[in-house]
Parts: C-alpha cells; structure tokens; sequence
C-alpha cells in the first residue's frame, strides 16, 4: 500500500515537473472517439454523490456485514473529499482546456480520489471483486484525464490521497473494516 502511494506521488511530481501532463492530454485527446466518448462519460457518471450513494445504501441492505462496509466508505469519502476540496482551493490549478475557478480546480482529481477510497473499502468486505472493483476505479480515474477535465498528476495524485485517507480511516476506533467475505471472523 504504501509503495503504491508513493509510486503514485512521484507519478504526480514526474508528469507535473517535466511535460508529461501535456504529452499525456495531447496524446488522449487526439485519441478520442464518439463511440469512447460515451463510455467515459458513464464512467464519469458512476461518481455522482446520488450513484455512489445509492451504491452503498445497497450495500448496507443486502449484506450483514454490509452496514460496516457502508459505513467506512461513507466516512472515508467525506474525509477525502474534505481532503480534495481544501487541496483545490489551497492549490487552485487550471484544468486542461483552461477553465480557471478556485471553486472548480484541476487539482488533485475528486472522481479519481473517491474511486480510489470507495475500491480500497470495498476490497477489504469482498477480495473477490477486488479486480472489478480496482478496473472500475481505474477507468473512472481515467476517465478524469479523457474527458479533459484533469492532467494525469491531478488524477495520479488524488489516486494516492483517496487511498491515504481510507486506510487512515480505517484505522480510527470504531470504523475498522469489516472481515473479508468468507474470511475467519
């Protein structure tokens, strides 16, 4: 966990400090199709609060343990997009086309961040849907970086901080998350 946090931080400063971000965004964006366009948009829109949300009422509903798991998730993605939303206003980075609010930030990625914390809870209840729940997250952070709307740091680096803050919140009294499916109680 932690290497994978700190490989993603140095992505972030690599692609930030040396053009990668540009490289990156020209090469997607002269990639993009109707037909992608539409698929990553939805991937996008898997990240709406009401989506995610009703996602882990879901959860709460049809599994035992599943209230636990809810429960973690939903503390661990107030806390990161505390975490993302004083980052964009501290940071206040232009997205790709140049669309410059302090409100609205490039930096780090939000979708990205909340994908990240949602599949590391979600991992630790069902380790047999770890790969879906991992490729779901990935596709929606890259969807961020497709659709235009973040540089590959942004989505690097809220990567690593969605993943910092739900294994932190996961540790606090309380909020430990829950047993693996199947796993010894």
């Amino acid at each position: 966990m932690k290497r994978l946090i700190g490989a993603l931080l140095v992505l972030a400063v690599v692609a930030t400090s040396t053009g990668l971000d540009g490289w990156v965004r020209d090469r997607v964006q002269a990639r993009r199709s109707p037909t992608l366009d539409r698929v990553m948009h939805g991937a996008s829109d898997l990240g709406k609060r009401e989506i995610v949300f009703g996602g882990l009422l879901a959860v709460a509903l049809l599994d035992p343990a599943g209230v636990a798991a809810a429960r973690l998730a939903t503390v661990a993605l107030v806390a990161t997009n505390v975490s993302v939303e004083g980052l964009k206003w501290l940071v206040n980075r232009p997205r790709p086309g140049g669309e410059h609010k302090r409100s609205d930030a490039a930096f780090p990625s939000g979708h990205a961040a909340s994908a990240a914390s949602l599949a590391w809870v979600l991992t630790r209840r069902w380790r047999r849907a770890a790969f879906p729940l991992w490729a779901l997250a990935a596709v929606v952070a890259f969807s961020r970086v497709y659709l235009d709307r973040h540089w590959l740091s942004d989505v690097a680096f809220g990567f690593a901080l969605g993943l910092a803050v739900a294994w932190a919140v996961s540790r606090l009294p309380g909020l430990r998350a829950p047993a693996a499916a199947g796993a010894p109680r």
